[in-house]
């Protein structure tokens, strides 16, 4: 059996790469190249020219070949261009969901399928299980470190065909192989979140982007009454409260961001809260959208806490989701995932 190993350089697909190859696979190392030359994102800890390199000196050291795979022109139309898009239209965008979905498995899944390899290995934090010829996704052991909320539009062939080593292990447990093992990348310092973003600053990045200016417009409260100007509408995201650059006696929040009028709205941090929600482009992990209502869990963001829910499909890629109590700042452009105990069930985005 033959595997490819998606090695960013970091200690969780360094280990996952090793212990992939104890168990018996042959191994080839992998790293995405997502930019040209020495151009680099800032101060990210993700995505550079030196985890390239600490990428090739592990699978040196393990005795592995070692591809670097020119993924740039991917990595900007299927994840830059869609989070560009998302904030012109006022939403907020996962970038690591898409790079998951467009590049760290189909991207990687198909050249591992032209190297002839049988499986697909990532550093995730989540778990596989085959039951009754299906393949189910669950979250990873260690609660604190699990992954699957950004995993959700996983596949049945693509999960019969993928491998997540580090699933049942706590971060201290692979920090103690690599440093067994003697990979220059035990103590490396997590990656960011956002690779091309690295200073947080996701208004100044589409500016230099596109190339241009998105005009300043109103500030209303949610009856529509004009409260001041804002900078542009993709400066702001729901929920947010720091940076409005207005003062209201009160603290106001973003409750919506209205691209028609060029208005955002701000609200109370109470009117923040809501119990419904509809998500697109909607996958079920199973494969088949269920015929009825679905009693689960839902997480609207990454980390957040799992809350009671209904999920009501209306077609093969929409859903409608209750909840039993009100959430507070669902955000349009993020991830809605169901699970049902530690099983993902599935996810869409927010409308």
């Amino acid at each position: 059996m033959k595997a490819l190993i998606a090695m960013s350089g970091g200690v969780d697909s360094s280990v996952a790469a090793y212990l992939t190859k104890e168990s018996g696979y042959e191994c080839i190392g992998a790293t995405m190249k997502l930019y040209d030359g020495e151009e680099s994102f800032g101060d990210s800890k993700c995505c550079s020219l030196d985890d390239v390199l600490d990428a090739k000196s592990v699978a040196r050291k393990m005795g592995i070949p070692h591809h670097t795979f020119n993924l740039k022109t991917d990595f900007e139309n299927q994840v830059i261009k869609r989070f560009i898009a998302a904030y012109e239209r006022g939403a907020t965008p996962n970038p690591c969901i898409e790079c998951n979905r467009y590049l760290k498995f189909a991207a990687l899944y198909d050249r591992a399928m032209a190297l002839g390899c049988d499986r697909i290995v990532t550093g995730h934090y989540a778990r596989i299980r085959e039951i009754d010829g299906r393949y189910h996704l669950f979250r990873a052991k260690n609660k604190e470190k699990d992954q699957s909320y950004v995993l959700y539009s996983l596949t049945q062939e693509l999960l019969e065909h993928t491998l997540f080593p580090l699933g049942e292990l706590s971060k201290d447990e692979v920090r103690r192989i690599a440093e067994d093992e003697g990979f220059c990348v035990a103590d490396k310092p997590e990656s960011q979140d956002i690779c091309f973003v690295p200073d947080g600053d996701y208004a100044a990045f589409i500016k230099r982007k596109t190339n241009k200016e998105y005009p300043q417009g109103d500030f209303v409260d949610i009856n529509g009454n004009t409260l001041g100007r804002h900078k542009g509408i993709i400066n702001y995201t729901i929920g947010q409260r720091k940076g409005l650059g207005i003062a209201l006696g009160a603290p106001a929040y973003v409750k919506s961001i209205d691209t028609v009028n060029n208005r955002v709205v701000l609200c109370k941090n109470e009117e923040l809260f809501s119990s419904l929600l509809d998500a697109v482009d909607f996958n079920w992990i199973s494969g088949e959208a269920p015929g009825e209502p679905v009693e689960c869990f839902a997480a609207v963001r990454y980390r957040g806490v799992l809350k009671p829910a209904k999920a009501i499909p209306k077609s093969d890629n929409t859903v409608h989701i209750e909840f039993s109590e009100p959430q507070r700042a669902v955000t349009p452009g993020q991830a809605v995932v169901l699970y049902s105990g530690d099983e993902v069930l599935g996810g869409g985005t927010i409308v």
